[in-house]
């Protein structure tokens, strides 16, 4: 009878998300649908810049854009939400480092699930620097042109997003290494960060179809 006891007061405590929706997840699902409010915005005023130059007679696309590289970066963005989402599933199981071999990621924890996601969000970011650079180059700028404009202000306004999900990235795995235990507010912190980088992800399909796809 002591045993059983001791065994019950020991065995670790279930680590799936609670059925109570937690105020942080429903906070950020809010604070997201806001800005989806905001991209829509920003679409809005792509489709009224490019109606209003090609009623001029203006060129449209207003700057040759390389589709490689985009085509390139989003297939990285895309697959980033796929390893996020297995941190996730990571988490979820109370798993938090790996528990075998680097190289075998069936074994991968949160850690090295968001490691990874970061990496390819990290790449996200440096491709479109060097698509910039190379716009720049070519003559366009924010004040060159309305097409200088709507390319511009949508696609920084997402860079920033994902900058920012790349640093919430950094800090939630810094509290993995900084706490002791694993605790459920970790977990919701972890999905937290999910949901904004699908978010970041899905926008993201929108502004490459609309500005490299649908001219």
């Amino acid at each position: 009878m002591t045993l059983v006891a001791t065994a019950s007061a020991t065995q670790t405590p279930p680590r799936s998300p609670t059925s109570r929706p937690s105020l942080v997840s429903v906070g950020t699902i809010i604070w997201l649908s806001s800005e989806l409010m905001f991209f829509a915005a920003l679409f809005a005023m792509y489709f009224t810049v490019r109606s209003v130059d090609k009623s001029q007679g203006l060129p449209w696309p207003g700057a040759h854009l390389n589709l490689a590289l985009g085509t390139i970066n989003t297939t990285v963005l895309l697959l980033s939400s796929v390893t996020c989402q297995m941190g996730v599933f990571a988490v979820e199981r109370g798993q938090i480092r790996r528990s075998a071999s680097v190289w075998n990621p069936a074994k991968w924890g949160l850690r090295e699930w968001y490691v990874l996601t970061f990496l390819m969000g990290l790449y996200f970011v440096l491709g479109q620097g060097y698509e910039y650079l190379s716009l720049i180059r070519d003559g366009l700028t924010l004040q060159s042109s309305g097409y200088g404009s709507v390319f511009y202000i949508p696609t920084g306004f997402h860079g920033l997003h994902v900058a920012g999900g790349l640093l919430a990235f950094l800090f939630l795995l810094g509290r993995t290494y900084a706490a002791k235990t694993f605790t459920q507010e970790q977990q919701v912190s972890a999905i937290v960060v999910s949901y904004y980088w699908h978010f970041v992800d899905v926008v993201w399909i929108g502004l490459f179809t609309t500005i490299y796809l649908i001219h």
